[in-house]
């Protein structure tokens, strides 16, 4: 018992609940950490894809600008007042419908020299146009392209060009270009968590329009750390080494050099799970200290009424009949109820052992006899110690299954199939060779004994002379009510009868076995025997009153 215990030390009831309580509450503490960080896993990726797709959304919206200045490049670059170099009339016209959308439009030569300019009146001086370098790459290019922010020289503040390269005329290129600061209106964080921004950077890296809580100011280098590693079309970049953790989110705009990018802190995206964080930690302290004050006070319950109990098993064993104790715990009244009840019942539990051992020396006895009996028949008919040996344990293993049928019934009785089913199992042949028939009941203890010594002789012999000696021979026992006008009871008749087997005679003395059928099984039973050796097969009836065998 020790060897049993040894990790677990000697201790008080209370301490056994409070370590009960903290294990207990430990791991459904760590399963609901697991799901939350599972939860939180599951809603960075969320989180992840959100951004992405945010960062596109706002690509595609900077997108459809872009393509409506190309697209109004390209009705006004077949403008007749352009093909005919009427550039004043071209000024009127396309400085009055631009006007409402706060873009502008710029005519220059293969040398960079404005032609024309919707911001400035028709006619005035005029210098080259600003950000040269993008003009030259759109006409390189030979398509539309957007340049990057730039301080613009005659609206002071910061513009972008888009450019479109024209092949005839005096007219190199003709570009539309806006105030940064218009183009921002397109820049929102609505939808973003709080403290998120959006931006649009131009090729060079630079910020052409920002919003939001890092509202980085137009023509400012964006993040130099960072531009480097967006080199997809789309993606999420997440910087793991630096707290507070941030996420970005970037998509390339389709068809132009620009790129729009969402990013925040991850924090503030999540505030609801590092919110319930916290309360699972507060609350699971509390919980605990709940929990382990609650054991402890049903402890100091428990180990009073644990020493009451006590106290009566102590008086009960010294031979005191004990009255019940009245505690507040439902299951230890009823152990003082039952200890009670077991002090009165005592001497009533004694008078029924004896009663027990007497019934187990009556049925000793009666095996013993059974079995000297077995043994002086054995003895009579051996020729050698090694024959009697072998036919004594023969019997002892056929007598050993009906105890063993008995004991598993504790010594009520068994069905009659189940004793022949036992005692066939020892003749392997016998379950294909074999066929029982009748409505089974149930014996009483003492003829499962003597009929199962029957069937296993009956069974022996056939196996060793008769039908179950070869693979044709069939046996058939089979047993139905009977009747007879010199007895007034109910009879049952038990039949044996084997064919195609070898050739039978009747033996010329009579040895154990036929003992055993024929004397044994008539006085058993109160009934009549009867065996022929007939040509086709052993034939064997037992007639005997059928209270000798069913249990009442």
């Amino acid at each position: 018992m020790k060897g049993r215990f040894r990790f677990f030390p000697k201790a008080s009831i209370g301490t056994y609940l409070i370590a009960m309580a903290v294990a207990t509450a430990l791991p459904i503490f760590a399963l609901v950490a697991l799901l939350l960080a599972q939860l939180e896993d599951n809603q960075r990726s969320i989180l992840r894809r959100e951004t992405a797709q945010d960062a596109t959304a706002l690509a595609r919206s900077i997108d459809r600008q872009l393509q409506d200045m190309a697209t109004t490049l390209r009705l006004l670059s077949n403008s007749p007042e352009l093909e005919s170099n009427d550039f004043a009339s071209f000024h009127a016209r396309t400085e009055t419908s631009l006007r409402a959308d706060n873009l502008y439009v710029l005519a220059v030569d293969e040398n960079g020299q404005q032609l024309l300019n919707t911001r400035r009146d028709y006619g005035e001086p005029l210098g080259k146009a600003g950000n040269l370098p993008s003009i030259e790459a759109a006409i390189k290019s030979g398509r539309i392209e957007a340049s990057d922010v730039f301080m613009g020289r005659t609206s002071g503040e910061f513009v972008y060009n888009v450019t479109m390269p024209m092949q005839a005329g005096r007219v190199r290129a003709l570009i539309i270009t806006q105030n940064a600061r218009d183009l921002a209106k397109l820049v929102t964080t609505e939808g973003l968590p709080n403290d998120w921004s959006a931006a649009v950077i131009d090729q060079s890296g630079h910020v052409v329009a920002s919003a939001g809580a890092t509202n980085i100011g137009f023509g400012q280098p964006f993040n130099p750390s960072i531009l480097p590693s967006l080199v997809s079309s789309s993606g999420v970049y997440e910087n793991k080494q630096v707290l507070p953790r941030a996420m970005l989110g970037y998509a390339q705009i389709p068809g132009w050099s620009w790129k729009a990018v969402i990013w925040g802190p991850v924090a503030t995206a999540q505030a609801s799970i590092l919110t319930t964080w916290r309360f699972l930690i507060i609350g699971g302290l509390a919980l605990m200290l709940v929990a382990i004050l609650a054991a402890y006070v049903v402890a100091r319950q428990v180990r009073t009424t644990i020493r009451s109990i006590a106290e009566m098993a102590n008086r009960m064993g010294e031979g005191h009949i004990v009255a019940p104790i009245e505690t507040s715990v439902i299951e230890a009244n009823q152990v003082a109820v039952a200890l009670s009840n077991a002090s009165f019942d005592r001497s009533q539990t004694e008078d029924r052992l004896h009663f027990v051992m007497n019934e187990l020396v009556h049925r000793t006895k009666n095996l013993l006899t059974l079995v000297q009996a077995m043994m002086r028949q054995v003895a009579k008919r051996a020729d050698s110690v090694e024959a009697y040996q072998a036919a004594v344990a023969d019997r002892l293993e056929g007598l050993s299954r009906s105890i063993d049928l008995l004991t598993s019934e504790q010594w009520a009785g068994a069905s009659l199939r189940r004793v022949i089913d036992i005692h066939f199992k020892s003749f392997p042949q016998a379950t294909e060779q074999a066929e029982v028939l009748g409505k089974d009941f149930t014996l009483k203890p003492d003829v499962v004994q003597n009929f199962g010594l029957v069937l296993h002789e009956l069974a022996t012999n056939s196996v060793k002379y008769g039908a179950l000696s070869v693979p044709h021979g069939r046996v058939r026992l089979s047993w139905r009510d009977a009747q007879d006008e010199t007895r007034k009871e109910p009879l049952i008749l038990f039949t044996w009868e084997e064919r195609d087997g070898p050739h039978t005679r009747a033996p010329e003395g009579s040895g154990f076995g036929t003992t055993i059928i024929k004397n044994h099984a008539a006085a058993a039973f109160s009934g009549t025997v009867e065996i022929e050796f007939r040509p086709e097969g052993f034939y064997w009836t037992l007639t005997a009153p059928r209270r000798s065998f069913e249990r009442a």
